[in-house]
Order: structure tokens, then C-alpha cells, then sequence
């Protein structure tokens, strides 16, 4: 009975120091801010490993028992996460399983301009409006990136921030996650791809992503560059002659417009644009530095989100015929 007895305390105690663990002792997170992303579709397990691999838990057994205890495994919340002070497994539970407390977040959507983004910065009331007054240079500076253009350089997500959190926060923390997958994305890349930098392969994802919403076709469209550039034909990419046009496209793409140069106008111009023309999300990176093994130089939009690929121009101008102009059965 002894041994029971000192077995059942022994027990108890152990319990008592792991929840007080759980619930009260900081994660491993010291040196800075504890910032984590959280993909859509991840499983309760899979968000505890990463936050073992990033350095935040010491192990994923215990978060991810707990959050299946309290039927927490499928109310993951995707999103960008940041706490500026180490927080308790308890409070990375909750906020990932529950969301801001009041639900305060911002969504930067894939294709979005930076100055899109901007305007979405500005129209929260729960943010602190910080870098209203400063320049897209003045921001990049601040930022490290002197001279170069803000366009591209942040990651579209839902951030996650506490009310009376500076804008200056978000654009700062965007820009850390682009840089990161941007890396991550380079040094997976497939061999031989025509664009010899990261900055490159960041102006192609930024053209897939305003070309096609559908993530399978987006590998097909990067071939379709590659193909072209390869050959020293122009892109000819829509996007980019409504991107030069700034104000003066009116939501209508003209014929004319087409050979209204600009620098951004890959119909009057070689290669690719100077800079990005959007933000590029996740997929649209893996596609410019995985494009499809496919021997496609043209694709014309079907009308229903998809696209129709051709390799030839023959090919080509009947897809536009029956599905441009609607000439076909």
C-alpha cells in the first residue's frame, strides 16, 4: 500500500509540474519577438513540430495531447502569429485554436499591390497608424532596403496582431516572411531556370500570381516564360501593361493599350519587368522556381479561371477564336 501511495503522489506531483509548465512556464523563445506562420491545412501535430523546429517548444507531445483533450485539433487558425515576450504553451494554444482575442487581424491577399496593402493598413482602426506620413522609400529604408522598390517585397497573409500594435509591425513582419520563403524557395529551385537571382524569380511569382488564381495551372504558366525567354520572345503578359498603366486603367484592357509603352509593358519590351507588379503568395514563388516540364508558348483564359495552353501559334489563335471571341463550338 506504501508503494501505491508514494507511486500515486509521485504521480500527482508529476502532474502538478507539468501544468504548471503548460500553463505558466514561457516557451523556449528568449533573444526576440516568438513569430509563427501557420499554413492553411495544417494538423494540430504538424503546427507542434514546426514550433519545435523553429525553437519555440521543447517538444510536441504535451501540445499537441492537450489540444486534443480539449477538442481543440481541428480549430486551427491560419495565419501570421507574433508575441513580443515569450508566451506559455497555454497562450499559443488558445490563440491559434481561438484567434486574437477580440479578433483582430488583417488579411494581405495574394495579388494584391503594396499599395493596396497600404490602404488596407490604414483602414484598421485597431492599428496604430505609425508610417501614414512616410514615403514607399522612406519605408523600404527604414527597412534596410534603401533604393530598392517596396513591390513584391511582403508576404500576402492574415496577421494576427493585439489592439493599439503600430502598422510599422505588420509591414515588418511581412517583409521578414518574404525574405524567408523567398530564400527557402531559392535554394529549392529546379537547375537551368533562366532567371540567375532571387529578386528574379520573385518578379516571375509576382507575374503568375496576377495571371491565374489556379494553383495547378501555376507551374504550366512559368513554363510558359521560361519557354519564351529561352527562345527571346517577349512575354506578353497582360498583367504587366495594366500594372504600367497605374491610374489610367479603367478595369477595361484595350487593344491599344497593348502597344502603349511603358516600362512595365512586356508587349514593348524584353524580358522581364523591372520590378514585381504584385505580392506573390506561396504557390506562385514555388512556380517560378519549379515550372512545369511542358513545351507551351502561349495560354488564353477560357473564361471560367482557366486557362487554355497552346504550343504553337496555329494552336493559339483558334483557342483565342473560340474562346475570346466565342467563334467556336
Amino acid at each position: 500500500m506504501r508503494l501505491i501511495r508514494v507511486t500515486v503522489y509521485a504521480g500527482l506531483a508529476l502532474l502538478l509540474v507539468w501544468s504548471v509548465a503548460f500553463f505558466v512556464v514561457p516557451t523556449r523563445w528568449h533573444d526576440q519577438p516568438c513569430e509563427l506562420d501557420v499554413n492553411s491545412g495544417l494538423g494540430l501535430r504538424q503546427v507542434a513540430r514546426q514550433l519545435v523546429q523553429q525553437g519555440i517548444l521543447w517538444e510536441p507531445w504535451s501540445f499537441t495531447l492537450v489540444g486534443r483533450m480539449l477538442g481543440r485539433q481541428s480549430k486551427l487558425k491560419a495565419g501570421s502569429y507574433e508575441w513580443s515576450s515569450p508566451p506559455t504553451p497555454w497562450t499559443l494554444l488558445t490563440a491559434l485554436t481561438e484567434g486574437p482575442e477580440g479578433g483582430w487581424e488583417i488579411r494581405v491577399v495574394e495579388g494584391q499591390t503594396f499599395a493596396q496593402m497600404r490602404q488596407e493598413l490604414a483602414r484598421q482602426s485597431s492599428l496604430r497608424q505609425d508610417t501614414t506620413r512616410w514615403t514607399d522609400a522612406e519605408i523600404m529604408a527604414k527597412l534596410g532596403e534603401a533604393g530598392s522598390a517596396p513591390e513584391g517585397w511582403f508576404y500576402p497573409d492574415t496577421y494576427v496582431y493585439a489592439p493599439g500594435d503600430s502598422d510599422w509591425s505588420i509591414l515588418q513582419r511581412s517583409h521578414r516572411a518574404m525574405q524567408r520563403h523567398l530564400h527557402e524557395v531559392w535554394q529549392q529551385r529546379d537547375p537551368g531556370l533562366p532567371w540567375q537571382t532571387p529578386y528574379q524569380a520573385l518578379i516571375v511569382a509576382s507575374l503568375i500570381e496576377k495571371e491565374t488564381a489556379s494553383s495547378p495551372e501555376r507551374p504550366r504558366i512559368a513554363a510558359v516564360f521560361v519557354n519564351r525567354l529561352r527562345l527571346g520572345m517577349r512575354l506578353q503578359s497582360d498583367p504587366t501593361v495594366i500594372y504600367g498603366m497605374g491610374s489610367a486603367y479603367d478595369g477595361h484592357l484595350h487593344h491599344h493599350d497593348l502597344h502603349q509603352d511603358t516600362p512595365f509593358n512586356t508587349y514593348t519590351r524584353q524580358g522581364l519587368t523591372p520590378t514585381p507588379i504584385a505580392l506573390p503568395g506561396l504557390a506562385a514563388l514555388r512556380a517560378a522556381v519549379h515550372p512545369q516540364a511542358v513545351s507551351d508558348l502561349y495560354f488564353v483564359a477560357r473564361g471560367d479561371g482557366t486557362h487554355q495552353f497552346s504550343a504553337t501559334l496555329a494552336a493559339h489563335q483558334n483557342a483565342v477564336v473560340r474562346y475570346q471571341l466565342q467563334q467556336g463550338p
